[in-house]
């Protein structure tokens, strides 16, 4: 034993070539005040930049894990998950920032009477300051729908870019799946959570500021128009659908299962009819199809393990779902994608 007081909230920093952007991430981390007591711990994914080095001379009390691989997100904060000794765990993106007041509006939440509940903070983008999503709602494919209403809210999902996590819901789900790499990881410990009885709440403010889509590319609306890389989407398609089958009922994967194949092909098909070339295509629809088979016994592993602790009726786990597929008001409003 070393003497130190327990840490109320072990903030979690995955880093990789984090720039000058991991440094102001750190700094409004550590401007934070409140009757509470912090820890931080900063996984460095095996950077090419100097930004492990700035972040152990800016910030020496920083409990760092170099990595000598580069191992993607889900695997930086499973690392610092297993090191961290705080009863509450704040997963934060090296792009983004924390406002004044924002671990002291997390810590009182969950000290009045919500420690078994993920919560979140409104999402601000930091080119103009305009809010982006007090969490989100979900297709019945998890597609991510923002919500706008302000308040203190339930959400099917609080964006992973700022996570508050209690330690026991995260044992309790297993974490991130290794495997996701990056990408819909919150809409899988968002959901697992709500399977398991917990819920999901996204306080009014204050809201945190995020560089949208700086860290893997793409994934925003620039000039009224979506962005988005290959790589994102080929992730993000696989790992929804690996959601689904951990996380739906039998009965309803039955009937969404089919309805995801088909709306994949066919959005496929219409992107191709378009002029994206078939090469980004086969890259992001196949893996749809081939990543979960590959991954299928940890998929029924898990699926197996989240079943078996299920507290939550359907009603429950499906209250944040909005049957209209969330893609087809993206295309109405903002048009094709393009991809990079």
């Amino acid at each position: 034993m070393n003497g130190h007081p327990q840490p109320d909230i072990s903030v979690c920093i995955a880093n990789y070539n984090g720039g000058d952007l991991v440094l102001e991430c750190l700094e409004s981390v550590y401007a934070q005040q409140g009757e509470f007591r912090i820890e931080v711990i900063v996984h460095d994914d095996a950077s090419t930049d100097d930004s492990l080095a700035r972040i152990e001379e800016r910030f020496p009390q920083v409990h760092m894990i170099a990595s000598a691989s580069n191992t993607g997100f889900c695997i930086s904060n499973n690392r610092m998950a297993e090191r961290a000794t705080g009863r509450y765990l704040l997963l934060l993106n090296n792009d983004a920032r924390l406002r004044p007041g924002s671990l002291r509006a997390l810590f009182s939440a969950a000290e009045d009477g919500k420690q078994d509940c993920i919560l979140g903070l409104p999402q601000s983008s930091m080119v103009d300051g305009t809010i982006v999503d007090h969490g989100y709602r979900t297709d019945p494919f998890l597609n991510p729908i923002p919500i706008m209403e302000s308040g203190t809210h339930e959400a099917g999902v609080a964006t992973g870019a700022c996570l508050w996590i209690p330690r026991e819901v995260w044992n309790e789900t297993g974490g991130f799946p290794d495997w996701f790499e990056s990408v819909a990881e919150d809409i899988f410990i968002c959901l697992a959570a709500r399977l398991l009885g917990h819920r999901v709440l996204v306080l009014d403010a204050p809201a945190f500021d995020h560089w949208i889509g700086k860290n893997l590319g793409g994934g925003k609306v620039v000039d009224g128009a979506l962005r988005s890389t290959v790589r994102r989407r080929a992730l993000s398609e696989r790992n929804k659908t690996a959601v689904l089958l951990c996380c739906y009922p039998w009965w309803v994967l039955a009937m969404v299962l089919p309805l995801h194949a088909i709306a994949l092909a066919t959005e496929a098909i219409f992107l191709l009819a378009l002029g994206t070339a078939p090469r980004k295509l086969s890259a992001i629809y196949r893996e749809a199809f081939t990543g979960p088979w590959r991954f299928r016994y940890r998929i029924v592993s898990l699926r197996t393990r989240l079943m078996h602790g299920r507290r939550a009726n359907a009603s429950h786990l499906f209250a944040f779902t909005r049957w209209i597929p969330a893609k087809l008001s993206m295309l109405f409003r903002h048009g094709t994608p393009t991809l990079d």
